[in-house]
């Protein structure tokens, strides 16, 4: 087994990852800075499976496993979805009119690999053991079909790294299997945490994949705009020809009904996944009335919904 120890240069890894090295960075502080001056790489022999014991360990597939579900369920193609949100109904829209276009295309039975993120996220993120609650409504009611659809975690931190840490996602799903993947605007971006400013073009990550090495295997699927119809009263791919009819509900406000136990608007979301929702900023109230916490870190200000004014 080979082994190599070396210096653990910091700054440039920050500077190579995110393209900034500015303060405020979330996962720098935490997983880097605090971390030790050497790294030890090599040959990795895996023992035995790592249990979390959290009740979540059997949505912890590994590559090897996550393709053998993939023959076990004859699949000819494999299309993987990453989010580290709630599935609301334009997520679901996009991906069952993914498996309508690949069947259009030729193949018998696509087979969806829904892949949520499993580490670390920001504070203001629904923790992992209420995004599967909520996923696991979401199979339950219909939304997605249970026999066509695998659901795993996907253990890696979230880096809010745009078009590097996309590289990073697009090859992952590679060794998982899949030989589609769709990817949205601006993914895994975020602000520049001192100027306000977007850290990265909303089409970055597009533009990245598409010329990245290695991913040759891999066919990009590009993220149709989903918003909700006023006039449909659903959510529906967004129609330029009538913008004033779409209303486009942001993850934060989202985040903002439940936690003023609002409901959203009929067709957003399936009414098992936004209970659980609800439920989970009930538990973060409960805990600061308690006296147990002295913040509520999921709490913003409430929001409004943006209504889209130009094609």
């Amino acid at each position: 087994m080979c082994i190599e120890i070396y210096k653990h240069n910091k700054e440039e890894r920050i500077a190579r990852t995110w393209g900034t090295t500015a303060e405020g960075l979330p996962y720098v502080k935490e997983a880097i800075e605090n971390a030790g001056n050497w790294l030890i790489g090599g040959d990795l022999e895996v023992i035995e499976p790592i249990k979390y014991n959290d009740g979540l360990d059997q949505y912890r597939l590994s590559p090897v496993e996550l393709r053998e579900e993939f023959s076990r369920r004859n699949a000819d193609a494999v299309f993987a979805f990453q989010l580290r949100n709630p599935v609301h109904n334009g997520h679901a829209l996009l991906m069952t009119d993914t498996r309508r276009r690949l069947l259009e295309m030729g193949y018998r039975n696509p087979i969806l690999l829904l892949h949520p993120l499993g580490g670390f996220t920001k504070a203001d993120d629904v923790p992992l053991s209420w995004r599967m609650k909520q996923h696991e409504k979401v199979l339950e009611e219909g939304v997605l079909d249970p026999e066509t659809t695998v659901v795993a975690i996907f253990p890696s931190p979230m880096h809010y790294a745009g078009p590097t840490e996309v590289q990073w996602h697009a090859k992952s799903r590679i060794n998982a299997g899949a030989n589609f993947y769709i990817v949205g605007r601006d993914p895994a971006g975020m602000k520049h945490p001192k100027e306000g400013r977007d850290l990265y073009d909303a089409d970055h990550g597009k533009k990245v994949l598409s010329m990245a090495p290695g991913l040759e295997k891999l066919n990009i699927l590009p993220f149709k705009v989903a918003a909700y119809d006023v006039k449909k009263q659903k959510m529906d791919f967004f129609d330029p020809s009538r913008p004033q009819d779409f209303l486009f509900i942001s993850g934060t406000k989202m985040r903002d009904l439940a936690q003023n136990r609002k409901d959203p608007p009929d067709g957003f979301m399936c009414p098992g996944g936004w209970k659980v929702l609800v439920e989970y900023y009930e538990t973060l109230l409960e805990t600061v009335s308690n006296g147990s916490a002295t913040h509520f870190p999921g709490v913003r200000k409430q929001g409004s919904f943006k209504r889209q004014s130009t094609p």
